[in-house]
């Protein structure tokens, strides 16, 4: 193989000195942290919405996007080009999503003098369409699903579907030859389903992906999701780094994922990689790569797809192979041969990788939006954090609604679920709904740990049921919303111009105790307490508490014995509502208000908007009836719509909102009460 200094003349590429990261966030955080060890100069883009997010103050320079939505600013690839030649950025980075599977985009670069960090055009047009896909790779000799594609209405004749059914074998899967997401996939059990199966297949994929081909293909059924790390260079050379393991997922998306897989051998490993290297080697794969398979049970494995592009999850192969993926894609579309670390790479150890996203486990997943009063990390050995946002940072409904990426090295795979788990506990977020504890909880249960896992994870396992509970008497809101009163009454006294060290509401005659009540989740805590000579009284709900030993209390911070155990709570507030973290987990407090305005209440039959965002249809008008479960408006946030649906029967009596509107959560859509229209 060629050296770095004697490169044939075919791959004599300009050096990259300036790096433009047309992405955002995390990603756009990780690509210039390497930049930098390499010496290279970083470019960020950033829209209205990111104009604070931290990586545009990593870069050595910026440029702003003007818009909020993804059409308006990051895939506009002619800004991102224009923002390359006024930088004098030598190279793009696409980091992944947006631009980064787009074929025209790889030939503008090209056409612009710009390196596109990333294969060919050819590769990634070829791998565009999962039907062409199946193909190429079937003539790799890659195992591949038997299958049939749909592509127009005759080829819907009931008659030609069932003898392809008939040939594939049940249960099959329906699937959207472009796209992705879950849209227009359906699994189909018998030839009963199969006609209706494909026909509003075909339709949803149609409004999806403007395209409504569909393909059949055998359905595995409690299959895993195994995808081979690929990496080539412009010398033909095409190397494999081991596989990763993405079976538990939620709405077909990745939370949680690991190498080495639980399920893979040596003698299998090798199997994979040598399918995964054809694939490369077919299409004359240049940078890094993914080759995904669905793995049967028997250790048997088909071909779906090759993601043509840097994955989220790769920092579980960075810290089993010790390889930067980054800087080998860097080099590699600079012109240099793959580096040698990657020529012998093998797993060494395990790590285990999570996605905290800012979203509603209990309410169907669905994304939050809103600011992170408090983002602090745990810093723990083995750990790694790859995260876009910070405390102060404003979750928006245009994007994604990843927080982070929290991973974990260790010897093995139980020694990389604790650090994980426990770096995830630690870590203080506050101003947004999570689904930490649902990752906590998975990373916990008995057959995650024992590697018994699929894709069909979280449908056997109910995610309630999941959710980390972290105060197993259950008493972690009663404490905690003691823990918040002492550390308001503190902040107060703090605060007063007189005798501030003096507790609040002390008297030298006992008196009515000082009185204050939260709202925590669906319930109401009252809290009482009195300060007398005997020191600190408390009553929570119907519990009295004397055995209370208080040693400190400030508005952030309350070191307090309680019934004989000692912790300590840390405080965080904003206006009405009280951060408290501690040993046993985080809860949110808002404080109800003594004297409420009678105006801020609702009005009887209000739907609210659940999350903020986008209106994008009203199903109904004023005054039109209703019945339970009709859909009212259509609301979108962060890539995903979201229908609002009547609970009852009723009226129609007031719409406050319009298409395009935005909406915060909260705010009224829709007045639905009792009644029957007039005639």
């Amino acid at each position: 193989m060629p050296s770095t200094t004697e490169l044939p003349a075919k791959s004599q590429r300009p050096v990259i000195t300036k790096l433009l990261i047309a992405n955002r966030g995390e990603i756009a955080s990780r690509i210039i942290r390497t930049a930098r060890q390499m010496d290279i100069a970083t470019v960020a883009l950033y829209s209205d919405a990111d104009r604070d997010g931290p990586y545009v103050l990593q870069a050595d320079e910026s440029v702003h996007l003007p818009g909020t939505t993804p059409a308006e600013t990051y895939l506009r690839a002619d800004l991102v080009l224009d923002a390359a030649r006024r930088t004098g950025a030598t190279a793009v980075h696409p980091g992944y999503g947006f631009l980064s599977e787009n074929e025209q985009f790889a030939r503008d670069c090209a056409t612009a003098g710009v390196i596109f960090v990333g294969p060919s055009p050819e590769a990634i047009a070829a791998m565009g369409s999962k039907i062409e896909a199946k193909r190429m790779m079937s003539a790799a000799g890659v195992p591949v699903l038997p299958g049939a594609t749909v592509e127009s209405e005759s080829d819907e004749d009931p008659d030609r579907l069932r003898s392809a059914a008939e040939q594939i074998g049940f249960p099959i899967l329906v699937k959207a030859a472009f796209g992705g997401g879950g849209r227009g996939m359906r699994i189909v059990s018998d030839q009963s389903e199969l006609i209706d199966a494909v026909r509003s297949a075909r339709r949803e994929a149609a409004s999806a992906f403007g395209n409504g081909t569909v393909f059949l293909e055998k359905f595995v059924e409690s299959p895993r999701h195994i995808e081979v790390q690929i990496f080539g260079d412009s010398y033909g050379t095409v190397v494999h780094l081991g596989e990763r393991e993405c079976s538990i997922q939620r709405r077909y998306q990745k939370i949680v994922e690991e190498s080495p897989s639980t399920a893979v051998d040596d003698a299998l490993r090798d199997e994979l990689g040598r399918a995964a290297v054809a694939a490369g080697k077919a299409l004359s794969y240049e940078g890094a790569g993914t080759v995904e398979f669905v793995m049967a049970q028997d250790g048997s494995f088909y071909f779906l797809e090759v993601n043509t592009r840097l994955q989220v999850e790769h920092p579980v192969t960075e810290l089993v192979t010790g390889v930067d993926l980054v800087r080998g894609q860097l080099l590699v579309a600079s012109g240099a041969p793959l580096p040698e670390e990657m020529l012998d790479a093998a797993p060494q150890g395990h790590a285990v990788e999570v996605r905290l996203y800012a979203e509603d486990v209990a309410a169907g997943f669905i994304p939050v939006s809103g600011t992170l009063t408090t983002l602090e990390f745990a810093e723990l050995p083995g750990v790694r954090i790859d995260s876009g946002f910070a405390s102060g940072s404003h979750v928006s409904t245009f994007y994604d609604p990843m927080l982070a990426k929290v991973i974990g090295y260790g010897a093995d795979r139980d020694a990389a679920c604790d650090q994980v788990a426990r770096a995830l506990q630690e870590t203080r977020i506050h101003g947004v709904t999570t689904n930490r504890d649902l990752l906590i909880g998975i990373l916990r249960e008995p057959e995650f740990r024992s590697g018994a896992i699929d894709t069909g994870y979280l449908d056997r396992h109910d995610p309630a049921d999941l959710m980390a509970r972290r105060s197993s008497d259950g008493t972690a809101g009663h404490t905690h919303a003691l823990v918040a009163a002492l550390a308001a009454q503190a902040g107060r006294r703090t605060n007063s111009p007189v005798l501030p060290r003096l507790p609040s509401g002390f008297r030298t005659l006992p008196s009515a105790p000082q009185s204050v009540s939260f709202e925590c989740g669906d319930k109401v805590i009252t809290v009482e307490y009195r300060f007398d000579r005997a020191g600190l009284i408390a009553r929570i709900g119907d519990r009295r508490s004397d055995s209370l030993e208080l040693n400190t209390a400030t508005a952030e911070f309350v070191d307090i014995v309680i019934d004989g155990i000692r912790r300590q709570y840390h405080i965080t507030r904003s206006g009405a509502t009280h951060f408290v973290d501690s040993a046993l987990g985080a809860t949110e407090l808002r404080e109800v208000e003594r004297f409420p305005d009678p105006s801020d209440m609702q009005e009887a039959g209000s739907l609210l908007a659940p999350m903020p965002g986008t209106v994008v249809r009203v199903e109904v008008t004023e005054g039109q009836s209703v019945s339970a479960g009709d859909a009212v408006v259509v609301l979108e946030a962060m890539k995903m719509q979201h229908t609002i649906r009547t609970p009852a029967d009723g009226i129609v009596v007031k719409i406050p909102v319009a298409v395009a509107a935005q909406v915060d959560s909260g705010a009224v859509l829709a007045i639905v009460q009792d009644g029957e229209a007039d005639e």
